[in-house]
């Protein structure tokens, strides 16, 4: 999932797509869905593998295609471009890549959130996160690990400048870790997970220290949503289906878990313990409860900063508030004229309320 912000490429994309007939969205029966390889992501595939998908896709009289991306930042490009309806991702991606491409992305379904996923590790025993100072720090910069870095290091009373940052992509976590050029890398699950159970490691910071924060999402295209509703509750009903599915002891769940783990390229027991580190916000009531709360305020006024700061808004932005983001009260942070971010809380009311 190689998260690093492309600027020219993305505004390039979406240039092309906003000038292709095909961009002109209409009612439609046909619909494509991205999805990469992470934990809080896995309950598509199995949607899709259990029929769970295409039961609620027939309900509506639509049909929904998912597509797997080995590269996420590919799949956010393609989301961009308008060659796919719908994608999966985090709430800073979606405002970094589809919205500050100009294209208006609805946040529909609030999936998960990293309770340990994610983590800092350093070569060494009894290391601390002060440490880092004057350190190369190896990750995927400008992605969700980058901000994860800012906001550690600003808890221990240090400055991104304080560190040397050195990109890396996701699929060399490890083998970076292992050799002797690096020291200290932010790194997620799975990755993660084999440098945590190397020798003679440190883990300074992960995020459990910052629950609520690295939030993951279905985000959809908003003009599709709005002239198409039919999608939005479709794959809402599908998410906490196949969510139900795989909670529990019972020989389904287990099953539906096993399911999940063989796609990820793992076994149960790891994808267990990956589990383990992933709040999935499990029921409808769950989701509906965090977007009324001032954790989830709180969270998208820091990830809006942390965007203008490193100037993935785009060069023509003057301030954090150039690009509009919608709460699901109707509150605006930013140019209400320039609503590219619209987190929804309507379908999962519906769900919620067993309306779908």
């Amino acid at each position: 999932m190689t998260r690093r912000f492309l600027h020219l490429i993305v505004f390039a994309i979406t240039t092309v797509a906003m000038l292709s007939p095909s961009a002109q969205a209409a009612p439609k029966k046909q619909f494509k869905f991205a999805w990469s390889i992470y934990t809080g992501y896995m309950p598509w595939v199995y949607a899709e593998q259990s029929g769970i998908l295409k039961k609620w896709a027939d309900k509506y009289g639509i049909d929904i295609k998912l597509t797997q991306f080995n590269d996420y930042i590919e799949s956010l490009n393609q989301f961009t471009a308008g060659q796919f309806d719908g994608v999966t991702g985090t709430t800073m991606d979606a405002l970094g890549l589809p919205s500050a491409g100009g294209v208006d992305t609805t946040a529909l379904i609030i999936g998960d959130y990293s309770n340990g996923n994610d983590a800092i590790v350093m070569k060494g025993k009894g290391k601390k996160l002060a440490d880092l100072k004057g350190q190369k720090v190896h990750l995927v910069e400008l992605s969700i690990s980058h901000y994860m870095l800012a906001l550690a290091l600003k808890s221990a009373g240090l400055k991104e400048r304080d560190v040397q940052i050195q990109n890396l992509s996701d699929a060399d976590f490890y083998a970076a870790f292992r050799t002797s050029e690096v020291s200290s890398i932010v790194a997620w699950k799975p990755g993660l997970a084999n440098i945590e159970a190397e020798p003679n490691v440190s883990i300074v910071y992960d995020s459990k220290q910052m629950p609520a924060e690295l939030i993951d999402i279905a985000m959809v295209s908003t003009r599709t949503l709005k002239e198409n509703p039919a999608f939005g509750k479709a794959l809402m009903g599908a998410w906490y289906e196949s969510l139900a599915a795989m909670k529990g002891t019972s020989a389904a769940a287990v099953a539906a878990r096993t399911m999940m783990a063989k796609a990820s390229g793992t076994d149960l027991k790891d994808f267990e313990t990956q589990l383990a580190t992933t709040y999935l916000y499990q029921a409808p009531a769950d989701a509906v409860a965090f977007l009324k709360s001032p954790a989830l305020t709180g969270g998208v006024e820091r990830v809006r900063e942390f965007c203008f700061e490193h100037g993935l808004l785009g060069k023509n932005a003057k301030s954090k508030d150039a690009i509009g983001i919608e709460l699901p009260d109707g509150k605006v942070l930013g140019d209400k004229n320039n609503v590219k971010l619209r987190i929804d809380g309507q379908y999962v009311a519906l769900a919620a309320a067993g309306k779908l």
